[in-house]
């Protein structure tokens, strides 16, 4: 079995898998462990056996057996340690039971839990993207524009405190639901743009990444169908992913929007998600999933290019940055401002975020900064500013797309509207 063969398995299976560990024997660190093991294990002896015919349920009897091992090894160092007359290490390891079959998928009361009140809410959103949406800690980092060392220590602190939960897969109550399924949105959005645009690496899109983010959200939607925001995730998801394919060239280049040929567009996803987003706005408060889902809705519903109603798309991130302002809304907002008030006021709208220290390694600024400059007919600082974005690119289809830009520009060449949100 081959590397990606691998992963893909490790995405589809890991979450249930630690879920089913999690809720056996508690110690989330520990169960964590055991699965890492279990998928070592898989990586040597699948490409020699064969892939087993339930790839979920032979991790679960591996890991089990590795976890037992350990907590009966631990079990037995505490009472040699009573026996000598030392004080014990404080431990507290269950036996667990021997029974290691796998009968359910724990995935949403594993994310719910790693989304306890116990810990901070930046804390619980890096443990399920670490656990559930298995991103890499410098992935995650990325996300929330912070060193990687301190998001290795944000993962640990929440695994820590989880092992001291006694009911650890007990339901929320009234009054913390709507902060943990809150917390739950957020992890989930933040998988599903992973996939649909990979930060490392020289693939542009993780399908099977961005197809189980959109497993998730249909379950927790099926699970609350009457929260606004819930619909507004799935609605989103469904709308952006309708036109994934149409992203990647022949060659596994990256084709702007404007480029897209839309009758590749996932029509019937379209139609799904416009219903949504149709049925959630009227019935409460709109929030920033709704908005989202609105202006992909609006690109998703124009034939074309030229036809997209950029007036209501200005109109509708305005409402987004009042309500949940943040750096990433303020560009979007930005190319928007340029489409139908011109590049000067959409360069005076990001001129703050240029000062900003945590994003200068943020390629998405100065992309969109080459753009504004590009149209305001600034094509020497366009240029220099590309080659800036580039470099600081980490997935290798954008990088090539940013350096092509830089070099387009470097020959002259009119503006390319590669940057609508």
């Amino acid at each position: 079995m081959s590397e990606g063969s691998l992963d893909v398995v490790w995405r589809a299976s890991a979450p249930r898998v630690l879920g089913a560990l999690v809720r056996r024997y508690g110690h989330f660190d520990a169960a964590e462990d055991a699965l890492q093991e279990a998928l070592v294990a898989a990586a040597r002896q699948w490409p020699v056996e064969g892939v087993p015919s339930d790839p979920p349920a032979w991790l679960v009897r591996v890991a089990s057996r590795r976890l037992i091992d350990r907590l009966r090894a631990d079990a037995a160092r505490v009472q040699r340690e009573h026996r000598a007359g030392r004080r014990a290490a404080a431990t507290d390891f269950p036996a667990g039971p021997e029974d290691t079959s796998f009968d359910g998928d724990d995935t949403l009361a594993l994310m719910l839990l790693c989304c306890h009140p116990s810990s901070s809410r930046p804390s619980q959103v890096a443990l399920t993207l670490r656990a559930v949406g298995g991103l890499t800690t410098a992935q995650i980092a990325r996300s929330f524009l912070v060193p990687e060392s301190t998001m290795a220590q944000r993962i640990s602190r929440a695994k820590a405190r989880l092992d001291d939960i006694a009911d650890p897969f007990g339901l929320p109550t009234v009054d913390e639901m709507p902060e943990r399924v809150a917390a739950v949105a957020h992890v989930l959005y933040l998988v599903f743009t992973e996939g649909h645009a990979t930060t490392t690496g020289g693939d542009l899109t993780t399908p099977p990444l961005g197809a189980e983010a959109i497993r998730l959200a249909r379950e927790l939607h099926r699970a609350l169908p009457d929260d606004g925001e819930v619909a507004g995730l799935l609605a989103l998801m469904l709308l952006t992913d309708a036109r994934r394919s149409a992203r990647i060239g022949a060659d596994g280049s990256f084709v702007p929007l404007a480029e897209q040929d839309r009758t590749r567009w996932n029509h019937g996803q379209i139609a799904e998600g416009v219903s949504l987003i149709e049925a959630a706005l009227p019935t409460g408060p709109v929030g920033p999933y709704q908005l989202q889902a609105a202006i992909a809705a609006v690109h998703d519903e124009a034939d074309s290019a030229e036809a997209t109603d950029w007036v209501q798309i200005e109109r509708l991130y305005e409402m987004l940055d009042r309500i949940a302002p943040g750096p990433m809304v303020t560009l979007n907002r930005a190319v928007a401002v340029a489409e139908v008030h011109g590049p000067t006021p959409a360069l005076e709208l990001i001129g703050p975020l240029l000062g900003d220290r945590r994003l200068r390694h943020t390629h998405r600024l100065h992309t969109v900064h080459a753009y504004l400059l590009e149209l305001a007919g600034r094509t020497d600082e366009a240029h220099e500013t590309y080659l800036l974005a580039a470099r600081q690119a980490t997935s290798i289809p954008e990088q090539q797309h940013l350096y092509a830009m830089a070099g387009r520009l470097g020959h002259g060449g009119a503006p390319q509207h590669d940057l609508r949100p």
